[in-house]
């Protein structure tokens, strides 16, 4: 099964790590679209914090389930002032912002309706600065010959994965085990010192002591 993708805003290092693994990436707006994902909202770290950039979509009729190529930006509120200001008190201190900045804030002027080609371009635009080879199709999606890679996409199936690839560290790393075998040992030791300390205590004063 080859891998199928759905544009992210402003990926994290795991989803752009993954791309540059790729020959080639497909991505597809034939998926269904589901909230909470990636696809409209990115995380980054202000001075408070993680701080969360939602791109606001137009909501469709109850009932209805829109594909990805579907979902349109909403601009009722002022979304694209309020990440790029939220960008640049974050990062505008990291070194070389000032070299993609001309190069990025575009993305936060224009106004485009469809997500799905926002990402597509953003993300495009990022590989480039990157000095990255990025080759990428857009197909039909067939189920018999393409998975959606939703673990890239989706916060709430992230974490879980990153919780397994903990769990699996913690469990078969030798290292790991080594030091929970010394941390065990350590602790017998001191029990059994504490014992014998305390047995070695009560023989020096056979006779007890009387008010």
């Amino acid at each position: 099964m080859i891998p199928l993708l759905c544009p992210a805003y402003l990926p994290n290092v795991e989803y752009l790590a993954w791309l540059l693994k790729q020959d080639s990436v497909a991505f597809s707006g034939e998926t269904p679209y589901q909230k909470q994902t990636f696809r409209n909202r990115s995380v980054i770290y202000g001075a408070n914090g993680k701080l969360k950039l939602i791109i606001p979509v137009r909501h469709t009729e109850k009932n209805i389930k829109c594909l990805d190529q579907d979902i349109e930006i909403a601009y009722d509120m002022d979304w694209q002032n309020q990440h790029w200001r939220s960008i640049c008190s974050s990062y505008r201190s990291s070194p070389y912002f000032q070299f993609y900045e001309d190069e990025i804030k575009p993305f936060y002027q224009e106004k485009k309706d469809n997500l799905f080609m926002f990402n597509l371009a953003l993300l495009d635009k990022i590989m480039i600065l990157l000095e990255e080879c990025f080759e990428y199709e857009i197909v039909s999606f067939e189920k018999d010959i393409f998975k959606q890679s939703d673990s890239l996409i989706t916060p709430k199936i992230k974490s879980k994965t990153q919780f397994n690839k903990y769990a699996l560290f913690m469990t078969t790393n030798p290292i790991v085990f080594v030091l929970s075998i010394t941390t065990y040992a350590s602790i017998l030791i001191h029990i059994l010192l504490t014992v014998y300390l305390a047995v070695l205590s009560k023989r020096a004063r056979p006779v007890k002591y009387y008010n």
